[in-house]
């Protein structure tokens, strides 16, 4: 088959609508699962996140006494904006109105009832933010637990009370719930320019009174973001300091919200310690911190970095030894983490994951290239050659993206194959790959899908649709069947499936585990009627990404996938016998065999 110097056209639809922002997608409680509010995060990599108050050591418990301590100190809004350049973060969250960081408000406010300052420091970081083409966001707590944290109470029930002219006891959730609440209005009406929310879990005060709702009527630009829950309403789900994996830098496998839908993973730089800054200095562990982000962006998460800024706003040293050092090293490998996706998923590219001989990493795609691809080997595989499945992309070159240098490189059924790997990165090695298209795939409308269960709304239509806001769900049946009906007899040799990534890759616990396919069996027919033995019958591992079934050249106008098990245990009910399919398709040929043959390829590789 000719090159296809295009994704499918289905599936460049779906991502054009994301990249423009133009559509709005469906999903629970009428929520914009795309929306061009979300723009600047959608374009975004990375994010500053600075946990900074009164709690900031040394801890203080004068309002006034830590504005004039701040001040005297030299803070200044550019420091944070030059550092969250160094990391090429897009955005800033600060996190002041904390609940164990007195419950400060850097801004100068009418409402009584914690710490406000008099200068406007907020006001100074979003100007000098916006300068520079970042936005700032602010984060609202919504727990007044820790009004009393250290033997001082730091919430005023009185002034807010007189101020309300009722009682009003600031440290229950529904009094400090009004409180709070009032704070949205009040930044809303001063900052016109900030980027939006980053709300840590929700108030019942906030949903009784129809907050977010409120929110994106005044503010339509502003951006809603929750901490570990999924709200439906809101535009980004963040998912807090997640460890257990492994390796241990691969942070989406603990991730449960599936694309298009925002998500972003926050975690802290140092190694150790608190959110924000107790005095210490930890280690930052760059082969981890550097993961984490490159993970993040092979899966088009958002990688919200947190760092413990000082009283006067500086950081530690081994913080910003380690900004000084991405600044240089995120330099020569930018255009691979930034204006990309995350490959091998709805935009397509290269599978990632898991690779040969202990190699493992993530891909990514550009956005403005289908044809423009980056390996990045976070661990190298023990010999010096690494194995790719090519996702149906046909390999036209393959360079060292820090040097230029050639790799040698060959291409079979369906794997891309380097040779001659060397010289390491000890964080990430980017490889660039180009590509003259995707060859062999069978068009999606020349088959019929049909299912032996699908849930209501899911139906088995919705799997190869090319939409990734649609999905077939199996409605917890197993064994159950995916099948193709080609109309006419067509040669097969793989089937690819994206399943939809909304459950973590790995049994997190009993409760939290993984709902993708284990064990199948595949089928080819010539009328649907008459199946015989299976062609191919394996196990999937439980990895996040698109998978690859390959079986034995056949010619057939029925295939049938029947899925025997998922990975979930029944200790996870909301898992168990789960099993959702974004998009499913049939490849008819591998990608035409290349090859180049470099000497030396891959010295130097760093």
């Amino acid at each position: 088959m000719r090159a296809q110097r295009r994704r499918p056209p289905a599936v460049l639809t779906t991502v054009l609508a994301l990249l423009l922002g133009a559509l709005a997608l469906p999903a629970p409680a009428g929520a914009d699962v795309v929306h061009p509010r979300q723009d600047f995060l959608r374009a975004s990599t990375a994010g500053l996140f600075l946990h900074w108050g009164l709690r900031t050591a040394p801890s203080h418990t004068s309002c006034e006494a830590w504005e004039r301590d701040v001040t005297e100190g030299g803070w200044s809004a550019d420091h944070w904006v030059r550092e969250a350049q160094k990391l090429h973060a897009q955005y800033l969250v600060l996190a002041t109105f904390h609940s164990r960081l007195g419950y400060a408000r850097p801004w100068p406010s009418r409402i009584p009832g914690s710490c406000a300052t008099k200068r406007d420091f907020l006001g100074e970081l979003i100007a000098a933010a916006g300068a520079k083409g970042l936005k700032t966001i602010l984060y609202m707590t919504d727990d007044p637990k820790w009004h009393d944290e250290g033997g001082h109470e730091w919430l005023d029930s009185a002034a807010y009370s007189a101020h309300k002219g009722r009682e009003v006891d600031l440290s229950t959730r529904e009094g400090f719930g009004e409180f709070s609440y009032d704070q949205f209005f009040e930044v809303m009406d001063r900052y016109p320019d900030l980027g939006g929310f980053w709300i840590d879990n929700d108030n019942a005060y906030w949903e009784q009174h129809d907050l977010y709702r409120k929110i994106y009527e005044e503010r339509p630009d502003y951006t809603l973001s929750n901490n570990n829950e999924d709200t439906p309403i809101m535009d980004m789900v963040s998912n807090e300091q997640k460890t257990g994996m492994s390796p241990p830098y691969d942070y989406p496998q603990a991730v449960y919200t599936a694309a298009p839908r925002l998500v972003e993973a926050d975690f802290k730089l140092p190694s150790t310690g608190s959110w924000w800054y107790t005095g210490s200095d930890p280690e930052v562990d760059r082969k981890l911190t550097l993961g984490r982000l490159v993970t993040n962006a092979g899966s088009s998460v958002k990688a919200l970095m947190a760092e413990t800024a000082i009283l006067n706003g500086r950081f530690p040293s081994r913080q910003q030894e380690f900004n000084d050092f991405a600044a240089g090293y995120l330099d020569r490998i930018g255009e691979s983490l930034y204006g990309v996706e995350g490959g091998g998923y709805l935009h397509g590219g290269l599978k990632p994951g898991f690779w040969n001989d202990g190699a493992h990493g993530v891909t990514t795609i550009a956005r403005n290239d289908p044809d423009r691809h980056y390996l990045h080997v976070l661990t190298p595989p023990s010999t010096t050659t690494m194995k790719v499945r090519d996702n149906g992309y046909r390999v036209a070159s393959v360079t060292n993206l820090r040097t230029g240098k050639a790799i040698s490189y060959r291409q079979s059924g369906g794997t891309l194959t380097l040779t001659g790997l060397r010289d390491w990165d000890p964080y990430d090695t980017v490889l660039k790959v180009t590509t003259a298209g995707r060859q062999g795939i069978i068009p999606a409308t020349s088959y019929t899908m049909s299912a032996s269960a699908s849930a209501s709304g899911h139906g088995a239509a919705a799997a190869a649709d090319g939409d990734y806001a649609t999905y077939w769900d199996s409605d917890r049946k197993t064994p159950v069947s995916l099948s193709f009906g080609l109309g006419t007899a067509r040669r097969v040799r793989y089937i690819g499936i994206n399943q939809r990534e909304d459950s973590v890759s790995y049994a997190r616990s009993d409760t939290e585990q993984s709902a993708r396919i284990r064990g199948y069996r595949v089928y080819v027919s010539a009328d649907g009627t008459h199946w015989g033995d299976p062609v191919k019958t394996g196990t999937l591992p439980s990895h996040r990404g698109v998978a690859m079934i390959d079986i034995p050249a056949t010619t057939a106008r029925h295939v049938r996938l029947e899925v025997l098990d998922t990975h979930a245990a029944a200790t996870d009910p909301d898992r168990y016998e789960r099993l959702r399919v974004d998009e499913a398709w049939l490849g008819g040929a591998y990608a035409n065999g290349a090859r180049a043959d470099v000497p030396h390829a891959g010295r130097g590789s760093r």
